[in-house]
């Protein structure tokens, strides 16, 4: 049972009261929540059964967290791909704000990360947490080189193979960001090389070579790049083994020292590659049946948390990097909608590239079975983090990051009153209240469809497939998305108004 001091802490950070606060803006708290972000890669709002009731995918225990937590109907992914994403959500601040403007990193691209920036593991580090990264990294590594030699942010499969040294410690990545254990792939599962990083060394000597794999799509039993790969990886044995890892590091927490544990899932992007148990799980295919296996995976971190003693004291969040890869020819031939009602997909700058699923469980604090109709962006989990703690953030730091901890209380219908989207090829797109604007005629990614106008402005409320474009019938609401555009974009910060 807890005792009153420790509800009377629990209490404070309840309502916002930093306890025991420093100069330096410090809450001193033994009741620190522990914090496990889940970050699914390519997961849709519509593959989750608690997201869409006619789902072909069965996803029990995300379904049941939604229930015992709050889920949001209005989140999003700053970005339409993984790379700026990430670095968003540990950094809450917009990728294209940096030299990646567009697309993503390859598996040998230099840190995205900047030195010196405030992440949200070294934040939680400098306050005492554990910190660990397992899982899907994407954010670029300071690879060790047999020469002097420097690798952009194109896919190189001849030159860095024969330059890395793959027996050498890795002078940047997650280790150097705040993450005092890292365990991790450098980029995605179709992306070389194919190596775990374990505290910035590779795993291994990477001497072999693997060769590249058609999707599914084409009939082939799942889309990779050729390139180096290390001892006893597969494709297929990837997920498993980052779980495991994940699970071990759980095992080892104690409620003494609060812990982080961001795991960025490597499913179900593809490849597809769902384990034996879970083939024919779903009426959606391979993608459909690995949909089912990164549920699974969720599950037993649920079920380890409450084995340990730390559920109670722990928040989950469970989110997607962005929308799903997933075609009209398979909408229609599985029957399954894995963006859900949203026009376009993974990439793109309409609803299903960047609206996601996003589920907050949070015991004693966050009310089971809530539903929160909130606009949110993953880059807001940094100040919601350092809210709970009752700290203030640099002005240096999370500059796109806008707590919505007033939303998990109930205590407020929103936080953000605006936000920036940014597709695949680097087109911006602006959400205010029921009104989005997108700076382009078409889709911004990898979907069809064009207008006749220079622009597209569409009313959510009114029109949420995103079919009837007002940019030139609105022209005053259009002129004023743009500048305020603008001001996003030339302040460096997100407005809070």
């Amino acid at each position: 049972m807890r005792s009153i001091f420790e509800l009377l802490l629990s209490a404070g950070l309840w309502l916002g009261i930093p306890v025991a606060s420093s100069a330096l803006g410090r809450a001193e708290s033994p009741l620190k929540p522990n914090i496990v972000l889940v970050l699914a890669d390519d997961l849709g709002w519509g593959d989750l059964g608690c997201y869409n009731a006619e789902s072909r995918i069965p996803t029990p225990s995300l379904d049941r967290l939604a229930g015992q937590g709050m889920r949001f109907t209005d989140a999003h992914s700053p970005s339409s791909v993984c790379t700026p994403t990430r670095y968003a959500l540990l950094t809450g601040r917009y990728a294209w704000r940096t030299r990646l403007k567009s697309g993503v990193l390859w598996g040998y691209s230099p840190p995205l990360v900047e030195p010196g920036r405030v992440t949200l593991a070294s934040m939680l580090r400098d306050r005492g947490y554990a910190t660990s990264c397992i899982g899907k990294w994407h954010l670029g590594l300071a690879w060790a080189t047999r020469e002097p030699a420097q690798f952009g942010d194109l896919p190189e499969p001849a030159a860095p193979a024969a330059l890395v040294d793959y027996s050498k410690q890795i002078p940047a990545g997650p280790h150097t960001v705040g993450f005092e254990h890292s365990f991790v792939l450098p980029g995605s599962l179709d992306m070389e090389p194919y190596v775990i990083v374990e505290n910035g060394r590779p795993l291994g000597p990477v001497t072999g070579l693997v060769d590249g794999s058609v999707h599914q799509r084409k009939g082939g039993r799942g889309f990779w790049r050729a390139g180096p790969i290390g001892p006893g990886f597969t494709h297929e044995g990837c997920q498993p083994r980052l779980l495991a890892e994940a699970e071990a590091f759980l095992r080892r927490q104690t409620r003494e020292r609060p812990f982080l544990l961001y795991f960025s899932l490597t499913a179900p992007h593809d490849p597809w590659v769902p384990q034996p148990e879970y083939r024919g799980r779903s009426k959606a295919g391979d993608r459909g049946d690995f949909v089912v296996q990164v549920d699974a995976a969720v599950g037993r971190i649920l079920s380890v948390l409450q084995e340990r003693g730390l559920a109670d004291n722990t928040i989950v969040v469970f989110a997607s990097d962005n929308g799903a890869h997933w075609l009209p020819d398979e909408v229609e031939k599985t029957g399954h909608r894995a963006n859900g009602p949203w026009r376009g997909q993974k990439s793109d700058a309409w609803e299903g590239g960047h609206r996601i699923p996003l589920i907050v469980r949070w015991p004693d604090h966050v009310r089971s079975g809530s539903t929160s109709d909130a606009l949110v962006c993953l880059s807001d989990i940094l100040a919601t983090a350092a809210e709970i703690l009752g700290l203030k953030l640099p002005k240096t730091a999370a500059e796109d990051s806008i707590s919505f901890l007033a939303v998990l209380r109930e205590l407020a219908r929103t936080a953000r009153k605006s936000l920036v989207m940014h597709s695949a090829n680097g087109v911006f797109a602006i959400r205010r209240g029921d009104w989005k604007l997108i700076e382009a005629q078409g889709s911004g990614g990898w979907s069809p469809g064009e207008v006749a106008e220079s622009a597209q402005l569409y009313n959510l409320r009114d029109d949420p497939g995103e079919q009837a474009n007002h940019f030139s019938d609105r022209a005053t609401i259009a002129k004023r998305l743009r500048g305020l555009l603008r001001e996003t974009r030339s302040s460096g910060r997100s407005p809070r108004r």
